[in-house]
């Protein structure tokens, strides 16, 4: 079984501009490309999971987020990353198209993405982490049985914290995300040896 490292995309990944998909607008994250390439020659698989609820709301379609997931793949090869991945959840409970207004198991906070994912790609949950901006998604990479890193860049507003919301670890940068799981993958390493 592979290791990941699961993405929050807007505010993680890329800058935070809600609901865009004009790939003109997207900026990645400071940091974010050399902690990628750290992350993946030691072994990690790179995994996008976002919810997109403007499908459901009727901003945008699958077609266009799609679009918008291959314009990242071709930018990050270009800097020698490789994504392995890309989940969406589109739905919403309150959203105006039918077919996405609906509860679901995958919108994070919940767990689904993640799992479908592990379940895809052959992914061992236990050695694998979840990186996000907001609280939500350390809940869904908790619930999913992953270590969790909380880029605290600003964007949580809300500070509502239980068991399933009690990231791992707190950062204020991806490189020291990145060095945080490294670290953490060879003590694990270093002990197995043992």
């Amino acid at each position: 079984m592979k290791k990941a490292v699961f993405i929050d995309k807007d505010g993680t990944l890329i800058k935070n501009i809600p609901y865009n998909i004009n790939t003109r607008l997207i900026t990645f994250e400071e940091q974010v490309i050399p902690a990628l390439r750290l992350l993946q020659s030691n072994g990690y698989q790179l995994i996008l999971v976002s919810n997109q609820s403007g499908i459901a709301f009727g901003y945008f379609t699958e077609e266009e987020v799609n679009r918008v997931f291959g314009f990242l793949t071709t930018q990050l090869l270009l800097e020698g990353i490789q994504l392995n991945g890309f989940y969406y959840c589109p739905h919403h409970t309150e959203g105006v198209n039918r077919t996405y207004a609906k509860a679901c198991y995958c919108r994070k906070p919940l767990p689904g993405l993640l799992l479908n994912a592990a379940m895809e790609l052959d992914i061992d949950l236990e050695s694998s982490w979840m990186i996000g901006d907001i609280l939500d998604d350390c809940e869904a990479g908790n619930r999913a049985g992953c270590a969790t890193i909380l880029l605290n860049v600003g964007n949580e507003t809300e500070w509502v914290l239980n068991n399933n919301r009690r990231p791992n670890y707190v950062c204020s940068s991806w490189s020291e995300a990145a060095g945080i799981i490294i670290q953490y993958a060879n003590a694990k390493a270093s002990v197995e040896h043992l």
